[in-house]
């Protein structure tokens, strides 16, 4: 009998784990997915997914047995926790593992955009050094004012990374906390106080757009923005005008509105650095994420406790 449904990508490891304890079925897989589902949807008490794909609307009614819902990866927008907590169901996700490589990705770009790395690399490969010479010098990266939209785990690492560099740290959230960095209560003003705004806030309807055009053109004509939280974050319409009319110096962006889709003003302009949604991807945090996913949905099946739910599943346990 199939008791879990796979919604996501997942590897050959956390496939060998799975398969060891539960009778497994991957949506992908499915010729007929409302076929199966009749047939055995009432059999599924556990599902598979990422923050992304989250869980499909019509699955709610289709699998009155649900009982855990596992989310690949920290954020978990694409999951309706509202519709699984009145229904019982707890949501868990994979906090901590990852943030130390998020953080180092942030990082990279950072460096990237203020000594133009990308640009430097394709005046190497041309060969335009030798014919052309050398780009205008670029910009120290040392002794800057970064903001940090979402001072949460990821945004503290990001934090002590940073703090090789002689950087001064801001920090905006609806609470200020207990750390040695500057707290703003207002977006904007932290915008126009740093040199490079790095996002890592969540997704979801409480962030949508919350970096817009006032905020981007906030960051000032010599400061850059760098995501790696969502893309919903950023109104990606105001940062290409912004970029296009030289408000905003650059941008780097591991993370897009309508993702994989780019827009093609983006991918155009030579100031934009572009990463396919990678800030966790290396094979040690990716295991990690994935052993982390797995261990809950054990735990459940176990009758344990929940290693890592989401804070909206915790009234539930």
């Amino acid at each position: 009998m199939t008791d879990l449904l796979v919604l996501c990508p997942m590897t050959d490891a956390m496939h060998q784990r799975l398969a060891a304890t539960f009778t497994l079925q991957k949506w992908s897989e499915l010729a007929t997915p409302q076929s199966w589902l009749d047939t055995y949807g009432h059999t599924i008490r556990c599902i598979l997914t990422d923050g992304h794909i989250g869980v499909f609307p019509e699955l709610w009614d289709a699998l009155p047995g649900l009982e855990i819902i596992s989310s690949y990866g920290v954020g978990y927008d694409g999951v309706d926790v509202k519709t699984a907590t009145q229904r019982g169901i707890p949501v868990c996700h994979t906090p901590d593992v990852l943030n130390e490589e998020v953080a180092t990705t942030a990082l990279m770009l950072f460096l990237a955009c203020w000594r133009n790395f990308e640009q430097e690399m394709a005046q190497a490969r041309s060969g335009k050094w030798a014919t052309e010479g050398s780009l205008p010098l670029a910009r120290s990266a040392d002794g800057c004012k970064v903001g940090i939209l979402g001072l949460g785990r990821i945004g503290k690492a990001i934090a002590r990374k940073l703090s090789v560099f002689g950087t001064d740290i801001l920090y905006y959230g609806r609470t200020e906390q207990d750390v040695p960095y500057t707290y703003y209560s207002d977006l904007g003003e932290m915008a126009r106080a740093c040199d490079t705004l790095i996002c890592v806030a969540p997704g979801g309807a409480a962030t949508h757009h919350l970096i817009n055009q006032n905020v981007i053109e906030a960051i000032g004509p010599e400061g850059y923005l760098i995501n790696v939280g969502r893309g919903s974050t950023v109104d990606e319409a105001a940062l290409i005008e912004a970029l296009q009319t030289q408000k905003i110096k650059g941008a780097a962006l591991d993370v897009f509105e309508n993702e994989p889709h780019i827009p093609d003003a983006l991918r155009a302009m030579p100031n934009v650095i572009m990463t396919p949604h990678i800030g966790s991807a290396s094979q040690e945090t990716r295991a990690a994420m994935g052993n982390l996913a797995i261990d809950n949905l054990i735990a459940h099946k176990e009758g344990r406790a929940l290693l890592s739910p989401v804070p909206e599943s915790r009234v539930l346990l």
